[in-house]
């Protein structure tokens, strides 16, 4: 916010002087764009490195947090953090191209974390989610809710953990847990403090992306994380 105040205010003063100078400003605006360009672009790799340095300081209680889950290979040389919620309509569009990618690379660990902003069912579907964990079938529930087509509504949501075996009365208890809430706290206090506010949001190696999710090639992300 404070650099897109400055960077206005620059610009005002670009423009208070092309009025008062007239044509005498003209020949000098490309120094004046290409100085404000060189500033904006300081204010972001700025911007960008604070951020690397929040990721690689939070690195491991995002993988290792109660609120977080780890698919894929636990020793998986490149991680890919997704903060996601399952209402979201962009995190199942990007889910087989993930599941498909951890089917060719058996090196790479998915943590997905719980991000539960978009309707009051996501909160409910959170919950029940890390409760599933209780009873060893996260996995089981998450790709199957992921893979839910209609409205999720908190009916569905039991109906899909029953599909895949769940005690369903253990789970409503389970769900109430005060660890349960405390997880899903946690994860929102770790998404402010990277400033993550949509889903899916990834970070791979890492490193925030911030390609849209429609034409992210995760093999590609993974390879070029490798290679450096």
């Amino acid at each position: 916010m404070r650099f897109r105040i400055a960077l206005i205010a620059a610009c005002l003063a670009v423009g208070i002087a092309a009025g008062a100078g007239g044509g005498a400003v003209s020949a000098e605006q490309p120094a004046i764009d290409k100085a404000i360009q060189a500033y904006a672009g300081k204010q972001k790799a700025d911007a960008d490195k604070a951020l690397d340095q929040a990721i690689a300081t939070r690195a491991n209680a995002l993988v290792t947090g109660p609120g977080s889950q780890v698919l894929g290979n636990p020793g998986g040389d490149v991680t890919i953090i997704e903060f996601f919620d399952y209402t979201c309509p962009f995190c199942k569009a990007a889910e087989p191209r993930l599941q498909q990618l951890l089917r060719d690379d058996r090196q790479v660990r998915l943590v997905v974390i719980e991000f539960p902003i978009l309707t009051p069912e996501s909160i409910v579907a959170a919950k029940v989610s890390l409760a599933t964990a209780r009873q060893g079938k996260y996995t089981s529930f998450h790709q199957a809710l992921m893979g839910f087509r209609g409205q999720i509504t908190e009916e569905a949501i039991f109906d899909v953990a029953k599909e895949v075996g769940l005690d369903v009365e253990r789970l409503r208890r389970d769900m109430n847990a005060p660890e349960i809430a405390d997880a899903i706290i946690g994860n929102f206090n770790q998404a402010r403090a990277l400033r993550v506010t949509t889903t899916p949001t990834f970070i791979i190696a890492n490193r925030m992306v911030y390609e849209p999710s429609a034409t992210l090639d995760f093999a590609k992300a993974v390879a070029a994380a490798r290679a450096k």
